[in-house]
């Protein structure tokens, strides 16, 4: 542990997290007024730390599980009345909802890292904007509205909340953090699975008021677990003071993932949004459609546990990205841009839920291979995360372009008129994985010129 005299507090924020005999991590740090030993609780085992895990999954599930389910809204507010007239932006609320959490990252992460004394008082801060951009959206009589409501209010909500969650987490994890960070991805698959039923039975049966107004009533019932959240570290003004180091932005490791996920990410949102919308192409009914997107949600966790599991077991994070690519690309230019028939569909979101959303997990992995300092680990993390947002919130004009004017034929490669928007997803993680590799090619030819 790097400590001076005169700022004795930097100790609070650069902990030795040094796995024990047992894997896990070390529990003694300065105390930040005396100079002496303070013990701490350990880190990747124990009541604390699964409660914050637990807690974290739960805020996870539900409250990015809801935007995530927002093509259920989209279909129903584009065939009311109230809408329909304006149903060109609709889609602007899902993306605002959505979008925010990956635009707004490095803001949120940064006002978290600035002020971590006041990390459950963010949450506090968060948590109603959430659930007042539902009352305030179940109000609403024109898409603006909507908008201002449900996209714009409660994406600021979510990304407020989320960063200080994400920050306790990585706190209490250490030697099993991507296990930690695959099993809070994985949330919202597991809602993903079930959460577009429920919502489509409410709307159908209630409307859309009722609905968004119930919606708000389940968030409130997570109030009582936002006293549960609490970090590892002592809080104290000094901590306040700390800085991260971010030398890790001049290494070009940090720079190589980064590309590779803003690639991949360009790609990533296609088939969730138009998944659907292909297999009613081929005369599948709606109901089936939604099952595609349900599988691809109960894969969507395995995937992100497995892989957030084998990060932890030193395998290199650079092949587990590569092979994550690769098999996602394969399923898309073969099994979705090909598949006519139930049984392809299905095989395809199996395998792209796996792999597809199994790839973001590894951004905590990544952030590790470039540096182990627990403060880099969560910058990095924000900053990937905005990186992967990039695609989310160019899906709308480049779907557009890509599909502008296409007639639908069952008999042609992605039945014609997803041709592009296949052929893009594919080519985009193709690309994802060549970055890497040819960046590992490079050096390895660099270090044999140098023998």
């Amino acid at each position: 542990m790097s400590t001076s005299h005169q700022q004795p507090a930097v100790s609070i924020e650069l902990q030795t997290d040094t796995p024990d005999e047992h894997g896990d991590s070390t529990d003694r740090q300065l105390d930040s007024h005396r100079g002496l030993p303070q013990e701490l609780k350990p880190a990747d085992r124990g009541r604390d730390a699964w409660t914050v895990l637990i807690a974290g999954f739960v805020f996870e599930a539900l409250f990015w599980g809801f935007p995530q389910s927002f093509g259920v809204f989209q279909n129903y507010y584009s065939n009311i009345e109230e809408f329909k007239d304006d149903a060109d932006r609709i889609a602007l609320i899902g993306t605002l909802a959505q979008g925010l959490y990956y635009l707004g990252a490095p803001f949120s992460a940064l006002l978290t890292k600035r002020f971590p004394k006041y990390q459950r008082q963010q949450i506090w801060l968060g948590w109603p904007l959430c659930i007042l951009g539902l009352l305030c959206a179940s109000f609403a009589s024109s898409v603006n509205g909507l908008i201002a409501t449900q996209g714009l209010l409660y994406g600021i909500g979510f990304v407020t909340l989320t960063y200080p969650i994400i920050s306790m987490i990585n706190e209490w994890w250490v030697a099993r953090k991507g296990m930690a960070f695959g099993l809070i991805s994985a949330a919202s698959g597991a809602t993903g699975a079930v959460m577009p039923f429920i919502l489509q039975e409410l709307l159908d049966a209630y409307g859309h008021r009722t609905t968004l107004r119930a919606c708000a009533v389940a968030m409130v019932f997570t109030g009582p677990l936002i006293p549960l959240f609490r970090g590892r570290l002592p809080a104290s003004e000094e901590a306040a003071l700390a800085k991260t180091n971010w030398n890790f932005i001049k290494k070009p490791l940090f720079w190589v993932f980064g590309f590779s996920i803003l690639v991949q990410g360009l790609g990533f949102f296609f088939p969730p949004v138009f998944l659907p919308s292909y297999a009613s192409a081929l005369g599948i009914p709606s109901i089936q459609g939604a099952l595609l997107l349900a599988v691809m949600s109960v894969a969507q966790v395995v995937g992100q546990f497995v892989l957030g599991y084998l990060s932890d077991k030193k395998l290199s994070v650079s092949l587990l990205a590569t092979v994550c690519c690769v098999a996602a690309a394969a399923s898309v230019l073969v099994l979705w841009g090909l598949g006519k028939s139930m049984g392809l569909l299905i095989a395809f979101s199996i395998i792209y839920g796996f792999f597809g959303f199994g790839f973001g997990t590894l951004r905590v992995a990544m952030g590790r291979a470039v540096s182990d300092d627990p403060s880099t680990v969560f910058a990095s993390y924000a900053i990937y995360v905005f990186l992967q947002g990039v695609g989310n919130i160019l899906v709308s004009p480049i779907s557009a372009a890509l599909t502008a004017s296409k007639p639908i034929s069952e008999h042609q490669y992605a039945a014609g008129r997803y041709d592009g928007v296949v052929i893009f997803t594919g080519v985009s993680s193709a690309l994802a994985a060549a970055v890497i590799l040819c960046w590992h090619t490079c050096v390895q030819l660099a270090r044999g010129s140098k023998r």
